[in-house]
């Protein structure tokens, strides 16, 4: 039975100099209201021992507008600012339900540029889009069309250090499941491998941090030599962020092909609970994991299972996969992670990624 979701559709877009500077100015605010509520509901809890209500926030973001000090916050439009206020209210609403830590300020210099936008800021006439505060519409490059008849419901606007202007835009759209399939897999994630399958197949690792290590090594020694607020070294700084956002783009181009792979030919796909936060804590690996991008993988695997009609089965971080005998059954010792290939005592010989998807996909199947 078809279903319908909420999807984002991600495009690149091309302000004109008015824009840009509507977006950078509106991008300020969004922090700034931000930072300025997370301190006050902090203050109110530490002083007063009282919370602050999303309400209340808003309405001391009126009275912020009305000040001399801060009524450059009317200039722009009110919706990315109450946005803002509504993503604050939920970063404390995971931290009260233990799901995420406190909420942090966010760094002028580090913190993601974006400004959402509810359909009362934007105008959606003919395929164009054009934002509150604006008098043209944005010259966005449709890499692929909207859903037929979808009107967005919100849209982002972000800037990334590269200085790459992206455009998101929310819609809802219907998906029909895919045709059911008797295949099933087990997938064991890892570095020489970015995935090996029960199936006895592995797929490579492109390793895209390690092909562009020399060139973003170049361009990191090129911004250590350049003087501290100079004009070069904001050039010098940009030329490493698109080194590093070509790894981004050519990492999650690779993943989404792997991972729309096995949902299209598996109905039950079995993976393992795997922490990488904890693992990325091992220096020698530390740099391949994140190259691998396993939780990236993870993500990908969960969303396209629940669109498309497939089953994700997660097996416990503890199961011991890797030593145990797929074959019989026998659990061997602590087994160090250059042993590539073992022998059970039962006489069957492993392949030790092999052997994990298999027990992984085994026991995906027992839970499932």
């Amino acid at each position: 039975m078809a279903q319908i979701v909420k999807r984002a559709y991600k495009y690149r877009f091309y302000p004109t100099a008015e824009q840009a500077a509507e977006l950078a100015r509106t991008f300020g605010c969004v922090r700034l209201v931000y930072n300025k509520a997370l301190e006050e509901r902090t203050r109110a809890y530490r002083l007063e021992g009282r919370g602050v209500s999303y309400a209340q926030s808003s309405a001391a973001l009126t009275a912020w507008k009305r000040t001399e000090e801060l009524g450059f916050l009317a200039e722009v439009s009110c919706v990315p600012l109450q946005q803002a206020l509504r993503h604050l209210q939920a970063a404390f609403a995971g931290f009260f339900a233990k799901r995420a830590g406190y909420p942090v300020f966010k760094s002028r210099k580090k913190s993601r540029l974006s400004a959402e936008y509810t359909r009362s800021a934007f105008r959606w006439r003919d395929g164009r889009l054009t934002l509150a505060k604006m008098d043209e519409p944005l010259d966005i490059v449709w890499s692929r069309p909207l859903p037929e008849g979808a009107r967005p419901s919100t849209v982002t606007v972000s800037r990334d250090a590269a200085g790459r202007w992206f455009v998101s835009i929310l819609v809802e759209e219907q998906i029909t499941p895919l045709p059911r399939v008797e295949q099933v897999v087990g997938v064991d994630a890892g570095i020489t491998a970015l995935v090996t399958l029960s199936t006895g197949e592995k797929i490579v690792n492109p390793r895209h941090e390690r092909a562009d290590r020399r060139r973003l090594a170049r361009a990191q020694r090129a911004l250590a030599r350049k003087e501290k607020g100079s004009a070069s070294r904001v050039k010098a700084r940009l030329r490493v962020a698109r080194v590093y956002a070509r790894i981004a783009d050519r990492r999650r181009d690779h993943l989404h092909k792997v991972t729309t792979r096995l949902v299209r030919e598996n109905q039950v796909i079995a993976v393992e609970d795997l922490t990488v936060r904890n693992m990325v804590k091992n220096h020698r690996l530390a740099r391949a994991i994140s190259d691998a991008s396993w939780r990236e993988l993870r993500g990908m695997l969960e969303y396209k299972s629940r669109w498309y009609g497939r089953r994700l089965v997660v097996v416990d971080r503890w199961f011991p996969s890797s030593r145990l005998c797929s074959a019989c059954g026998a659990v061997t010792a602590m087994m160090p992670l250059h042993v590539r290939t073992w022998v059970c005592a039962c006489g069957a010989s492993h392949d030790r990624d092999v052997n994990a998807a298999s027990n992984i996909l085994a026991a995906g199947l027992a839970e499932s």
